[in-house]
């Protein structure tokens, strides 16, 4: 099948709609991908790219349907990876000796990749160009690292279309080609995805090399990219969101991610989103476990991130390994301009912590103070946990922040719980983890429950809520049915919220 792109140019790809891993498993696709070749028939015929090795034999039993392949003229190679030359030796086994235009380093990685080295090479520089008849011409630009050592692009004059390989593509797959066909909030989802888990590490070049390409002064009205859709309404939309990506990128949010044994520092994780809330309402806070969610979706976030806050229990004194591995991943990312901090729950050290503060300075982070909790967090250590959050929003600021805890009813629903009347002699809550059988007795004393219990109980510390006593500390009158609690409710021993608690069974 084909797709007409524009005069003599005909899309002559290949859609793959149940990829899901690239890279090894480096980078989950989750919508998919297309491996984008073009057939070009002026006086010249020239086939650009060629598709995914799985795919090779129906391209080229496909591209036999089209044409004659022995009019083919000569083959330019953008990139040399296997998902965009995998067909070249299918398609060379019919048509032996059809030149090759690629650059130096292209040649090496194809040789390396087929052990080929007889095919017929031409190797091209930024600025050599082919006549294909028609006055039409192909010019060669260099791409070098965007993102293999022997990338480049190629432009069509007088169509103005701009083989732009990797560059401005993305792994999605859609039965429609052109840009304002699909939907657009995938579009741009999958654009930045891309973009911030592949080309965030050459954003230096990225800007050189679309200066370098504007400099020439030329017209670009398509941009027809490797993978995913090609550019023809308002191309030049995503040039200007590369630079603006590439210009050390954030936006006004935090990403948190953490690794847990035992769920302590998953806790320690929520109260710290709870504390940066507190205080600016207006910040986005994701929170991930890098055990359950996805890792591209963690390092995109991240690449829109102002702020990092990374944690990990101790096992054997160091981080957990996932944790290690997306450390790993974000250092080979190098990440501009962003702040980040450790936290973690340990129990006999705390190496796991420090070790992420290390690596979050190593990984060119302006890392702020780290945060350990031994053991489960009691009711303190959430407390600290929660105001750690608020001076991290503090120092984190992208704009002047105002009196936000007097405003927020999170908040002030933690102040009064925090607060001892003077007028009283209240007792603090017990901590759990300090005294356990005390906690026991006072909240969780399956004794003076009965079948018809109303009662509600914390999963995560064992509080239980009883309607009939209610919790004066946070203004909630006895008799008060747990569905007429406000949705600000936080457990007095734990600080998390309404979402944690469960029907009490006696």
């Amino acid at each position: 099948m084909t797709i007409h792109v524009k005069n003599n140019i005909h899309w002559v790809g290949q859609r793959d709609w149940e990829v899901q891993d690239f890279h090894g498993t480096e980078y989950k696709m989750t919508r998919g991908t297309s491996y984008n070749s073009y057939l070009i028939r002026e006086e010249k015929t020239v086939l650009i790219d060629t598709v995914d090795h799985r795919f090779s034999h129906q391209f080229v039993q496909n591209l036999e349907m089209e044409i004659d392949l022995k009019t083919i003229d000569f083959i330019v190679m953008n990139h040399a990876e296997e998902d965009h030359s995998g067909a070249l030796t299918a398609l060379l086994e019919k048509i032996p000796g059809t030149p090759i235009y690629c650059t130096e380093a292209a040649v090496d990685s194809i040789v390396g990749h087929y052990h080929h080295p007889e095919w017929n090479f031409k190797i091209v520089k930024t600025g050599d160009s082919v006549d294909i008849g028609n006055g039409k011409k192909l010019i060669f630009i260099e791409a070098p690292m965007l993102h293999w050592p022997d990338s480049m692009m190629t432009y069509m004059t007088e169509d103005a279309v701009l083989f732009s390989n990797d560059a401005f593509g993305q792994h999605y797959c859609d039965e429609h080609l052109f840009n304002d066909e699909v939907d657009q909030n995938e579009l741009k989802e999958q654009c930045l995805r891309y973009y911030a888990n592949i080309l965030t590490p050459f954003s230096s070049l990225v800007t050189a090399k679309i200066h370098e390409v504007l400099s020439f002064n030329v017209p670009v009205d398509m941009i027809a990219t490797s993978h995913g859709i090609v550019w023809r309404d308002n191309p030049t939309q995503i040039i200007h969101q590369y630079l603006e990506w590439a210009d050390s990128y954030q936006e006004d949010k935090i990403t948190i991610f953490y690794d847990s044994m035992s769920n302590n520092t998953r806790m320690m994780a929520d109260a710290i989103a709870q504390g940066i809330h507190d205080v600016d309402p207006g910040v986005a806070v994701k929170v991930f476990n890098v055990s359950k969610h996805d890792k591209n979706e963690i390092l995109s976030h991240t690449f829109r991130s102002k702020g990092l806050l990374v944690g990990s229990s101790t096992m054997n004194n160091v981080m957990m390994p996932k944790i290690a591995g997306m450390l790993e991943e974000i250092t080979g990312l190098r990440f501009k301009g962003k702040k980040a901090a450790a936290f973690g729950s340990y129990g006999w050290s705390g190496g796991a912590v420090d070790r992420i503060h290390t690596r979050l300075m190593d990984a060119g982070f302006e890392t702020a103070l780290s945060l350990k909790t031994k053991w489960r967090p009691d009711g303190n250590a959430m407390r600290e946990c929660r105001e750690h959050g608020r001076q991290i929003a503090k120092q984190w600021a992208l704009h002047p922040l105002a009196d936000a805890p007097a405003i927020n009813q999170f908040a002030k629903a933690i102040a009064k719980s925090d607060a001892v009347d003077e007028k009283t002699e209240a007792k603090p809550v017990a901590s759990l983890s300090e005294q356990p059988q005390q906690a026991a007795v006072a909240n969780n004393n399956d004794a003076e429950h009965d079948s018809d219990c109303q009662c509600m109980i914390c999963t995560v510390c064992n509080w239980v809520y009883d309607p009939a006593i209610g919790e004066p500390n946070q203004e909630i009158e006895p008799g008060t049915p747990w569905s007429d609690v406000p949705e600000y409710f936080l457990c007095p021993e734990c600080n998390l919220g309404k979402d944690v608690f469960i029907a009490h069974k006696v």
